[in-house]
C-alpha cells in the first residue's frame, strides 16, 4: 500500500470506511457531478515523451504506443460549484482492435491514491488477452493532482534526498526528528498549494471526476477495473453512482472499515510476516546468495545490516554521470519492502543478489539498487497526492501519544515496516487542509450486486480482512480467491485460471456461480540459471518511490 517501485510496478492503496449513513450525507460534493455537464473527451496525439515512455514500458507486450491517444477533461475544482473554477484531468484511451465498433470502454485506475494512471491505461491494454483488446478501448486517466492532470502537486521534491534519518523504533531523537520532518512537509504542501486543490482532493472529487468521465465517454454505463486503492474508489463509486455502474472488477481489495489509520497498522503485520518468508525464499537458495542457510540467519543479517547502515550509510558515485547514491537503514527498507508485494524472480533475485554483493564488497551493485540520490530531488507528486486523499478522507488521531503506543505495539513482534510506515504517513498529523467523512461503501439502494473481486490471502498491501469485509459490504458480489499467494493485485500477474474469470466476466457478463471461489497460488520464483546479480533501478527515495501511490502494480 506504498511506495512505487521503478521494477515491476506494484499497486499502492488507499483506504477509509465508514462515517456517514449514506452517500449523500458523506460530503457535500458526493454525487453532485450532475450538476455539471462535461464536454465529449476530443481525443489526439498523445506527447512524444509520453509516447516514448509508453513504447519503452509496454510495447513488449504489444506496440500500444502506435495507437494510444490522449485527451484532457476540463471539470470543477469543487462539484458543489460547477460553474467556478476548473482544473484539467489527463485521460488516454488504448482503442480496440476489432473491426466493428468496441464492445465498451474500461475506465481503470492503478491505486494509490496518488497513483498515475494515464500509463496504466495502455499497460492493462498490453495485458489484456487478444480478444479483450480486440473487443475493449481502455481508458486510463491521471487523478486530480497526479502527473499530467493540471494542477499538478508537488511540495518537496528533495525530502527524499539520501541518506534521511533512521526511522528508529519510537525512541525519543528519532521521534523528535520525524515529527519535525513531518510537519515541515505538510507545511511544504500548504506553501505549494496555490490554488486551493487540496481541499477538493478526496476520495469523492475522484469518484465525481470518474462520473465526469463516463459522460465525457457518452456512456450509459460505467465499465470499470479498479487495483488496490482503485478497489476502495470504484467501491465508492457504486455507492454514491449505483444506477449508473456498467461491469465492474475490485482487485487488491482494500477493507471499508479500516479508515487508514488502522489500515496502515495492519499492513504491518503481514508485511514483516512476507519479509520473513522472503527471507526463508533467500535462506533456500543459500547456494546462491551466501547470506544464511536459515531465514534466521538471513533476517539477522539483514536486521545487523540495517543496524550498521544507520551509522555508517554506504556511498557510492556513479563515475559516467556524476551522480552520489546513498544507502541507509530508511532506503534499504523502503526498497526491499517491494518483495513483500509480490512474487518475483526480477524483484526477489534482484534484490538478494544485490545484498550478496554488500556482503561481498561490491558497492555500486548494492547502492544501485538501493540507493537514492544524495542531492537533487526526486518527483514528490504521488507522495504529495497520497497524503492529499488520505489525510483530507477521514480524520487520523491527531494525539501523537496515541501514535506511539500503537506502533510500538505492532514494533514488538513486526519490527520491518512499523516505524517506516508510521513516519511515511505521519504529515496527517499537521495536514493543512480539513478532513472530512467517508462514505459508507455498500449503504445506499440499488448497489449494484454483478461487482467481481479478485484477491490474494497473503496481500500485505491490501490485507484479505479487508477485502472479506468488502465482499459482505457489496451485496451479490463474486470473489475470486488466490489461496497462500503473497501477490498484491493478482489480475494479469500469471494466473490463467484469474485471468479466465477477468475476461469472461467482460466478455460474456459471466461470474461464478458461487460467492467465493479459490484458486491455487503460483509457486515461489527460482533464480535465474546464472547468479549474475542484477543490478536494478535505484529507488531508494520515500517509500521506494512510493508503493503507496502506488504507480503500481
Amino acid at each position: 500500500m506504498k511506495r512505487t517501485v521503478v521494477v515491476a510496478a506494484v499497486a499502492g492503496l488507499g483506504l477509509t470506511g465508514l462515517g456517514a449513513t449514506s452517500a449523500q450525507a458523506a460530503s457535500p460534493s458526493a454525487g453532485t457531478a450532475g450538476g455539471f455537464n462535461p464536454s465529449a473527451a476530443q481525443w489526439h496525439a498523445c506527447p512524444a515523451d509520453f509516447v516514448q515512455t509508453v513504447h519503452n514500458l509496454y510495447d513488449g507486450l504489444y506496440p500500444v504506443s502506435k495507437i494510444v491517444q490522449c485527451a484532457e477533461l476540463s471539470v470543477p475544482m469543487d462539484y458543489a460549484k460547477p460553474q467556478g473554477k476548473k482544473i484539467t484531468i489527463q485521460l488516454t484511451r488504448t482503442p480496440h482492435t476489432g473491426s466493428g465498433p468496441a464492445k465498451g470502454d474500461i475506465v481503470v485506475n492503478p491505486g494509490g491514491p496518488g497513483g498515475g494512471g494515464a500509463l496504466f491505461g495502455p499497460r492493462v491494454f498490453a495485458q489484456n488477452s487478444a480478444p479483450m483488446r480486440e473487443a475493449y478501448n481502455v481508458i486510463g486517466f491521471d487523478p486530480r493532482g497526479v502527473g499530467m492532470s493540471v494542477p499538478a502537486l508537488s511540495c518537496d521534491p528533495n525530502y527524499t534526498n539520501a541518506p534521511r534519518p533512521d526511522y528508529g523504533t519510537g525512541d525519543r531523537t528519532s521521534v523528535a526528528t520525524w515529527l519535525k520532518l513531518s510537519k515541515g512537509y505538510a507545511e511544504a504542501c500548504g506553501k505549494a498549494d496555490k490554488t486551493g486543490l487540496l481541499d477538493h482532493i478526496k476520495t469523492i472529487d475522484s469518484v465525481n471526476d470518474v462520473e465526469s468521465i463516463r459522460r465525457a465517454l457518452g456512456n450509459k454505463k460505467l465499465d470499470y477495473y479498479g487495483a488496490s486503492y482503485g478497489t476502495y474508489l470504484g467501491s465508492t463509486y457504486a455507492t454514491v453512482y449505483p444506477k449508473n455502474v456498467g461491469k465492474m472488477v475490485l482487485d487488491g481489495n482494500v477493507g471499508p472499515s479500516d479508515a487508514w489509520y488502522d489500515a496502515n497498522l495492519n499492513q504491518d503485520v503481514q508485511f514483516d510476516i512476507n519479509i520473513d518468508y522472503y527471507f526463508g525464499w533467500i535462506a533456500k537458495y543459500d547456494s546462491v546468495y551466501h547470506l544464511g542457510t536459515t531465514q534466521k540467519q538471513v533476517r539477522s543479517f539483514f536486521y545487523d545490516l540495517r543496524a550498521q547502515l544507520k551509522n555508517k550509510p554506504v556511498y557510492y558515485t556513479d563515475p559516467d554521470s556524476g551522480q552520489t547514491l546513498a544507502v541507509g537503514p530508511d532506503e534499504l527498507t523502503d526498497v526491499i519492502l517491494n518483495a513483500g508485494y509480490r512474487r518475483s524472480q526480477a524483484i526477489w533475485h534482484g534484490y538478494a543478489s544485490a545484498l550478496a554483493a554488500y556482503k561481498s564488497g561490491d558497492t555500486a551493485t548494492f547502492a544501485g539498487t538501493f540507493g537514492a540520490p544524495t542531492t537533487g530531488g526526486s518527483d514528490d507528486n504521488g507522495y504529495a497526492v497520497y497524503l492529499g486523499v488520505q489525510c483530507t478522507d477521514v480524520q487520523w488521531p491527531l494525539s501523537w501519544n496515541k501514535w506511539q503506543r500503537d506502533n510500538e505495539r505492532i514494533d514488538r513482534k513486526h519490527p520491518f515496516e512499523t516505524w517506516a510506515n508510521a513516519w511515511y504517513n505521519a504529515p496527517c498529523l499537521y495536514w493543512p487542509a480539513k478532513a472530512g467523512k467517508p462514505v459508507n461503501i455498500g449503504h445506499t439502494r440499488d448497489l449494484p450486486r454483478n461487482i467481481l473481486m479478485f484477491q490474494s490471502t497473503a496481500d500485505a498491501a491490501t490485507p484479505y480482512a479487508g477485502a472479506l469485509e468488502m465482499h459482505r459490504r457489496l451485496k451479490g458480489s463474486r470473489l475470486v480467491v488466490q489461496d497462500g499467494d503473497r501477490t498484491h493485485c493478482i489480475v494479469h500477474r500469471g494466473s490463467a485460471q484469474v485471468d479466465a474469470y477477468f475476461d469472461a466476466y467482460f466478455l460474456r457478463g459471466e461470474r461464478p456461480e458461487q460467492s467465493t471461489v479459490h484458486v491455487p497460488q503460483l509457486g515461489d520464483p527460482k533464480p535465474p540459471s546464472t547468479a549474475t546479480a542484477r543490478t536494478l533501478s535505484g529507488t531508494g527515495s520515500l517509500k521506494a518511490a512510493q508503493l503507496k501511490a502506488d504507480v503500481i502494480r
